[in-house]
């Protein structure tokens, strides 16, 4: 698919972990490793998103923030600003059972007038960090919201002709359960560690 590009947002402070979470490792591999093997699925290019000392030690391209301080926002919309492709994948590091066959799923919602593709979470709530971003058109509107102080993405989502991908669409897939699964503390870091892949049976925080 070469008109998607892939961003890994990895510029978080990680204030409730209490270290760097791109570098935690599950099976084996960070944070930041799982989530390009994820976005590889779909992306002949995969850069990670951040100003964080030491983020180019994860061997990827490197996307500083142009608006530094803005949290998830400000790092979709660098990613955005970044993008040479038509289209823009994007995963925060902190969902390490995102993969590959949902994005590929996700990918596979394009067409129409769609602007942006975005899963639903089982609980039904939107996830605007693990989706798909036509790069121009979204570009725009992220600028719009920043300059009108509005900084979550949801928002941005919702300012756009979204195709939302419900769950249901998404349920068949291996792991499925736990693709929305934050792993921002501790505590989420041990039962992460916990499951067997991404098909262990353990509940998470899904907020975003």
């Amino acid at each position: 698919m070469g008109d998607i590009e892939g961003f890994i947002l990895a510029g978080g402070l990680s204030s409730r972990m209490g270290a760097d979470k791109s570098r935690l490792r599950l099976g084996g591999r960070t944070f930041v490793e799982l989530a390009a093997g994820a976005l590889g699925a779909v992306a002949g290019r995969v850069s990670v998103v951040g100003s964080r000392p030491g983020v180019v030690e994860h061997g990827l391209p490197v996307v500083a923030d142009v608006y530094e301080g803005l949290g998830a926002l400000g790092g979709l919309h660098a990613a955005l600003a970044a993008c040479a492709a038509r289209w823009a994948a994007v995963v925060s590091c902190d969902l390490p059972f995102a993969s590959g066959e949902l994005f590929a799923r996700l990918a596979s919602r394009r067409g129409g007038d769609a602007e942006a593709v975005a899963p639903l979470q089982e609980d039904g709530r939107p996830q605007p960090l693990c989706a798909l971003y036509d790069a121009a058109v979204c570009r725009a509107a992220a600028e719009r919201l920043i300059r009108a102080g509005q900084l979550r993405p949801r928002v941005l989502l919702e300012k756009l002709r979204t195709r939302w991908v419900a769950f249901d669409e998404l349920s068949d897939l291996e792991g499925s359960r736990h693709f929305f699964a934050n792993v921002n503390t501790p505590e989420d870091y041990e039962r992460a560690k916990e499951v067997p892949g991404a098909g262990g049976r353990v509940n998470f925080s899904t907020g975003t």
